[in-house]
């Protein structure tokens, strides 16, 4: 009985020191990704910030840390909601856009979010199996991205503020840290729908809405929804092959499938600001 305790003990022992690993994990890579992708758009302007902010810097990280705590299969199916949820992006970029030009960034903000939720309310409500689901998020990417209207004449933004990309942040590890921790009850599905929530879209677009105009916010969502086609390759691939290669393969393979996407489709950003 003693052993059995001790084993008991040591095994619990392994398991406190693996969630504490986890969760050091989540507050120290989910913040570098944010903080290289908010420098890299002040760098180059706000197509290539909005472009970079469509890759999965906070759904990637989601998604490892699900394979890691309740398995690859979980992991696996959360990977096609989180391709489902992309539509809801689409949703908020088309929907912000369009008001942008004409009404404030609270009201574009508050439909954009709407729009997204509403989305994801849909979808949750419907069977998702990987081939319509990868096909109908495409779809619905190109089908916004031509949407999107393209002004003339934006301007650069001017100086953020120094809390802004801790707020960034800040908010990211929030997101990552709560789909985590409630990923058990919600279920692979809402996990995933959920996983794209449009957080850092959302304050990317705020303030360059409130600070740079327009013209520079349509910029940006395009290059949000432009992104969303190599953050759909990203999942295509885990939902395909998670439960089937090692976790480590799978996430090379789904990393090196979203750059290529990114490189290949590169060309459109250019065309998009040289409008």
């Amino acid at each position: 009985m003693a052993q059995v305790r001790r084993a008991r003990i040591e095994v619990d022992r392994m398991l406190s020191g693996d969630r504490v690993t986890l969760l050091l994990a989540k507050v120290v890579l989910t913040p570098l990704f944010i903080a290289a992708v908010t420098l890299a758009g002040r760098r180059w302007g706000p197509a290539v910030g909005g472009w970079l902010a469509g890759l999965p810097l906070t759904s990637g990280p989601v998604s490892v840390f699900l394979a890691l705590e309740q398995g690859p299969g979980f992991a696996a199916r959360a990977a096609v909601g989180t391709l489902a949820g992309l539509v809801g992006v689409a949703c908020f970029c088309v929907v912000y856009a369009r008001l942008s030009r004409t009404r404030s960034w609270t009201l574009a903000t508050a439909a954009g979010i709407a729009a997204y939720l509403a989305g994801a309310a849909l979808l949750s409500r419907v069977p998702l199996a990987l081939g319509p689901t990868a096909g109908g998020t495409m779809a619905v990417n190109l089908l916004a991205f031509r949407c999107l209207p393209i002004i003339r004449g934006a301007d650069g933004a001017p100086p953020a503020p120094r809390w802004d990309v801790p707020l960034r942040m800040a908010v990211a590890t929030a997101l990552v840290l709560l789909l985590t921790a409630t990923a058990a009850v919600l279920g692979p599905k809402l996990s995933g729908l959920l996983s794209p929530f449009p957080v850092f879209a959302t304050v990317l677009a705020v303030f360059t809405h409130r600070h740079a105009g327009a013209a520079a916010t349509q910029q940006l969502l395009r290059g949000i929804v432009l992104g969303s086609f190599a953050f759909a390759g990203f999942f295509v691939v885990v939902a395909a092959a998670l439960d089937r290669w090692e976790a480590a393969a799978t996430y090379v393979v789904a990393c090196a499938s979203a750059l290529v996407i990114d490189v290949a489709l590169r060309p459109l950003l250019a065309s998009g600001r040289s409008q």
